[in-house]
């Protein structure tokens, strides 16, 4: 069972929508308790750094999925903002993130159109089982005024051109995240809902 966090500011809905299509077990997460029975979670989300952060805090659901997460090891994919909070700190709003693994996001410079809106290419720079299935260079649909910057380069599994070569999926361990909205990315993006369905770290 796939858990989706509705935090009541992200696009929990159209992620649901998309594994339903898949025919994914899923239910949507609100509270600290409906995340026992889920064996893997996805954090989606549209919108500010910070006003993620805190409806997260509001929600009481930080300290759990950490438990679930770092604690139990369960699979967890983030989308879009539920990339961007897996850091240490966004530059957006100038908030502290999760902290689930080192590294900053930072501002597209100025002279860029923000946000980047539309389809982009994915390049890939390794291999790993959430995009096995997904072309190198594949095209992904993208809404974001800011990128990652992991600390590692080792955590950067997919980059994209906007400006700079940014990280548009990270993974490490039992965590991997797009910056580009898989549930809104076609047949490309579903591939990758499908494979995390059945990943295993």
């Amino acid at each position: 069972m796939i858990g989706v966090i509705d935090y009541r500011a992200g696009n929990a809905p159209s992620v649901g929508y998309a594994l339903e299509r898949l025919g994914v077990d899923h239910r949507l997460v609100t509270t600290a308790a409906e995340l026992d029975g889920c064996d893997r979670l996805i954090l989606p989300g549209v919108g500010a750094a910070r006003a993620t952060i805190d409806s997260l805090g509001a929600s009481g659901l930080v300290e759990p999925l950490s438990t679930r997460v770092r604690g139990d090891g369960i699979p967890f994919l983030g989308i879009c903002i539920g990339l961007q909070v897996l850091f240490e700190h966004s530059d957006e709003g100038d908030v502290a993130g999760l902290g689930w693994i080192p590294g900053s996001v930072r501002r597209f410079d100025d002279d860029l159109r923000v946000p980047q809106i539309g389809w982009n290419s994915v390049h890939l720079r390794r291999h790993h089982p959430v995009t096995a299935t997904f072309p190198d260079g594949g095209y992904a649909y993208f809404v974001n005024s800011y990128y990652a910057a992991p600390a590692d380069p080792g955590h950067v599994l997919g980059e994209t051109a906007y400006g700079v070569e940014f990280c548009s999926i990270v993974a490490h361990a039992n965590i991997v995240a797009t910056q580009f909205h898989a549930e809104k990315s076609g047949e490309l993006g579903l591939r990758i809902l499908a494979a995390f369905a059945e990943w295993t770290p």
